[in-house]
């Protein structure tokens, strides 16, 4: 919730900055030139000079405001998550068993697989045919 209001209050900030900021008169006009003419509106509204300290110190402060929104913003968002490790994490279900090796005979390291044992039943044999004289 706070943090949901933090944000919102950075978004109008950086409105204001920008407006500001683009609102100044540079050295060549710039875009505050361009909305009034040959004079911008905060320039008629309270003249030269005034409108020149007001927006200087509009940009100062709302650019001071994003920095600390923006680090008190940032401190939150760390202090709610803590780092976890995967190896800390329990294991849901037990892995399926493996199946096990054969056990290994002498020294040579060779395995011994056992052999596949016939069927109980024999198969059944399809009689040969009859010799015709």
């Amino acid at each position: 919730m706070l943090t949901r209001f933090l944000v919102i209050l950075l978004i109008i900030d950086s409105i204001v900055l920008v407006a500001a900021i683009l609102l100044q008169s540079g050295k060549g006009g710039g875009l505050a030139a361009s909305f009034g003419g040959a004079s911008s509106s905060a320039d008629a509204l309270l003249g030269t000079r005034q409108a020149g300290n007001l927006l200087t110190k509009t940009s100062w402060w709302a650019g001071g405001i994003f920095i600390f929104l923006a680090f008190v913003l940032q401190v939150a968002s760390a202090r709610g998550r803590t780092p976890t490790s995967v190896l800390d994490k329990a294991v849901a279900a037990p892995p399926p068993a493996a199946p096990t090796a054969p056990a290994t005979q002498g020294g040579a390291g060779q395995s011994v697989v056992p052999l596949q044992t016939a069927p109980a039943t024999p198969a059944p044999t399809t009689p040969a045919p009859a010799k015709q004289p």
